[in-house]
């Protein structure tokens, strides 16, 4: 039927029928907060550009974790600043390495009630800042899996429920499901970046975690932001692997990618919300020139509808609020 008998906006007058409605739904359950632990006692260092986070010490981040919790927000992901670095990254790997340390007090002081996830890279770890090992001036993939094998056994044993591989080696995550197999961790799951991009979103995330190169860039192992049919092949083979989540990273100039990823394969999606997104709106709001809580929720909604399942976001606590207040 066409006009006017047929009338769109006949379902759209009442509020309460526009909810009933509504295609899409952003649930708290959905969230997954990053978080920024460093060394030290009682310390929290504010990340200028990215306004509300800070990188905390293991004390603060507990801390943190239970405002968290009481938002309805139920899981993290951790990022480590180290005291010292290295060439490999080995000091990612250590029993008492500064993630490892606040997997520990978070799992002590909340036991299963949080659902803690640990990235597994390089570049905040090493003194050149890239995401491996580098041999004739560029990253050596198989090397690097060596190191990130290492690193997932350890975050897996301190108690990370999750462990999320962001360093687009080739094979990482076979490596990775390899080793945590024959130490009996097979129950760990992995939430591999599957396709990430080298992308200008990551600025301030560089800031936050002290990980920008020291020299080139990551070009020869992000992903060329002009690919689509190549991220559909870093899926696939991360699933081959044995990843049982994929991510797409970043999020708002790929939400193509992510509904192409929900369409092809059956497997939950995760989309990234990056630094580089979350500073624009923090930005453009308090220069007066968006509302804020309206972005923030039209970013959110935009991500899940393309296909997400599950949203990384520094809006976690905010969005979750509203989420609330909407009850």
């Amino acid at each position: 039927m066409a006009f006017p008998v047929s009338r769109l906006r006949r379902l759209r007058k009442n509020p309460i029928l526009r909810t009933m409605i509504s295609e899409t739904t952003v649930r708290v359950d959905d969230l997954i907060l990053p978080l920024f632990v460093c060394p030290g006692e009682n310390k929290i260092t504010p990340i200028l550009s990215m306004p509300g986070h800070s990188q905390m010490s293991v004390d603060v981040i507990v801390e943190e974790c239970g405002r968290i919790l009481e938002t309805g927000v139920k899981s993290v992901l951790l990022f480590g600043i180290p005291e010292t670095k290295d060439e490999h990254g080995y000091v990612a790997c250590k029993e008492d390495g500064i993630v490892q340390k606040a997997i520990r007090a978070i799992r002590e002081k909340f036991l299963n009630n949080i659902l803690i996830v640990a990235d597994v890279c390089n570049c905040e770890y090493t003194t050149h800042g890239h995401c491996g090992t580098i041999v004739d001036g560029d990253v050596d993939n198989d090397l690097t899996l060596e190191t990130l094998a290492m690193q997932s056994l350890s975050l897996a044993r301190a108690g990370a429920d999750v462990i999320a591989p962001s360093d687009m080696m080739d094979g990482r995550v076979q490596k990775i499901r390899k080793v945590l197999d024959e130490n009996g961790l097979y129950n760990i799951p992995i939430m591999s970046y599957a396709a990430k991009y080298a992308s200008g979103f990551y600025g301030p995330f560089r800031e936050a975690a002290g990980s920008a190169p020291k020299f080139g860039d990551r070009k020869t192992y992000q992903m060329n932001p002009c690919n689509s049919d190549e991220a559909m092949r870093e899926i696939d083979l991360d699933i081959q692997e044995g990843a049982d989540i994929v991510m797409i990273k970043p999020a708002l100039s790929y939400l193509d990618i992510i509904h192409r990823a929900k369409d092809t394969f059956n497997i939950p999606i995760a989309a990234y919300n990056v630094s580089g997104e979350f500073s624009m709106v923090k930005a453009a709001a308090a220069n007066g020139w968006i509302d804020e809580e309206k972005i923030m929720m039209e970013i959110m909604t935009s991500i899940k509808r393309a296909g997400a399942d599950i949203i990384i976001t520094y809006f976690a606590k905010e969005v979750a609020t509203i989420l609330n207040r909407s009850k």
